[in-house]
């Protein structure tokens, strides 16, 4: 047999190994789905499910808090007019976009190491973790956001600013992640000097951006599309857990929100004045210190939001919204969870500490983001699920790390050599598994 033969042969026994598994992964959280009647919506699911039947004509009206972009809603509400009252269609359009999310990565991460395999086990991981694709069935909009955000920065190193600005604009009328963010993907632009481009995509993000921003307008006087992060920054200075959903306080604390006056602007000046009361109570050095014992393991805690809806106790942090799930199927489910969110945790670090293309925009783009993202939630409010966005690029290291591993080269993106990089990746790998597994041993919140 003529290697290529060879070749081809394993490419179709991992394309098939890499799509039975999918499929296996489907059908199980399918099945813990619709355990007992059905997941029970936990959280903010419950106001967006409310406020697209209010939209769709099938349930009574709700009030616009301005707490979240309205796009989700939009879609969801869609859905129920198309479809009728049943979330399925909606699930199954959520899986195509986290889907697409990997696609997409996939495509950009191939330009950036350059290595095929380091590519496809990117998206591989990404799409193999349960803990990902549970997202689908849920009704945070974090597929939406994520697709569009990488098809926005896919467009853009394919110098298609325009439909990327289209994409960029949906992605932050999905989620107000990107709201002081998104300005850095020009980032993208620095190696063609494509003013033309920066113009192009900045005029898509605005036309897409324009209703909404007005709309905000009209509701509070200031031209935004949705601002929680007074609320956020109280209820992340009042976090206690190491883990999310013990004794989870924001509740209460949304209650206090909404009765502490009757306009947006009001209410956030007064969370505003609260949390910098809270600060001045601690000091500002006493706040930090609680904040980074504590904020970090929470978003990278190996507990997921998956993992937190299934069956367990409440001291640990699991809310038990799977109803009726078999024993053994949340334990698959939940191993599988575990050693793919370790495993891209440690590639993570691994990657990061020998990658060697530092000059790629998209990468400096990364690391921008992360530095972002953990600047963010060092103060505000944390759940596991913040993660998500931050996933498929710790996926993409880690791909890159362990096609290393398997296939050296001392002209591949990262080159597992150096004592002092060793001792890099030996470091950042100790302190992401201390943060992904140690917060309950810390806490001993069940006494």
């Amino acid at each position: 047999m003529q290697p290529w033969q060879d070749a081809r042969v394993r490419r179709r026994v991992l394309l098939f190994g890499f799509l039975a598994l999918f499929l296996l992964q489907q059908v199980a959280l399918f099945a813990l789905y619709a355990g007992g009647g059905g997941k029970a919506l936990l959280g903010d699911e419950v106001s967006y499910l409310a406020w697209a039947r209010a939209l769709a004509g099938l349930g009574p009206p709700v009030v616009d808090t301005g707490w979240w972009p309205p796009l989700q809603a939009w879609l969801l509400a869609g859905s129920l007019r198309l479809f009728g009252d049943t979330l399925l269609p909606m699930q199954l359009l959520q899986t195509g976009f986290l889907v697409g999310a990997a696609a997409f990565l996939r495509a950009i991460w191939r330009r950036c190491d350059g290595r095929v395999r380091a590519a496809n086990l990117a998206a591989a991981l990404f799409l193999l973790n349960p803990s990902n694709m549970a997202y689908a069935q849920w009704l945070w909009p974090e597929p939406v956001h994520l697709f569009l955000l990488f098809a926005a920065l896919y467009g853009v190193l394919r110098a298609k600013e325009a439909v990327a600005g289209l994409a960029l604009g949906g992605a932050l009328v999905a989620k107000s992640l990107l709201s002081l963010f998104w300005p850095a993907i020009a980032l993208l632009l620095l190696r063609g000097r494509r003013l033309r481009g920066g113009v192009a995509l900045v005029l898509g993000v605005a036309l897409v951006i324009a209703v909404p921003l007005w709309q905000g307008w009209q509701r509070t006087g200031r031209p935004m599309i949705a601002d929680s992060s007074a609320f956020n920054l109280v209820g992340g200075l009042r976090d206690r857990w190491r883990s999310d959903y013990i004794d989870d306080s924001v509740a209460t604390l949304a209650g206090e929100y909404f009765a502490s006056a009757p306009s947006p602007i009001e209410r956030n000046a007064i969370f505003e004045q609260r949390a910098e009361a809270i600060v001045h109570e601690q000091g500002v050095v006493a706040t930090l210190e609680a904040q980074l014992g504590r904020q970090y393991f929470r978003l990278f805690n190996a507990k997921t939001t998956l993992l937190s809806q299934l069956p367990g106790p409440a001291c640990t942090g699991h809310t038990g919204s799977y109803r009726d799930v078999p024993a053994w199927l949340a334990q698959i489910v939940a191993a599988a969870s575990d050693t793919l969110h370790l495993i891209s945790l440690v590639g993570f670090a691994l990657g990061l500490a020998f990658w060697r293309r530092w000059r790629e925009p998209f990468v400096l783009w990364s690391a921008l983001f992360f530095a972002y993202q953990l600047a963010l939630y060092l103060l505000l409010h944390v759940k596991a699920r913040f993660l998500l966005p931050m996933m498929p690029l710790l996926c993409a290291f880690a791909g890159s790390a362990i096609v290393s591993l398997i296939r050296p080269d001392t002209g591949a993106a990262v080159v597992l050599q150096g004592p002092g990089r060793w001792l890099v990746a030996a470091l950042l790998s100790a302190l992401l598994l201390t943060f992904a597994l140690l917060g309950p041993w810390l806490d001993h919140s069940c006494g």
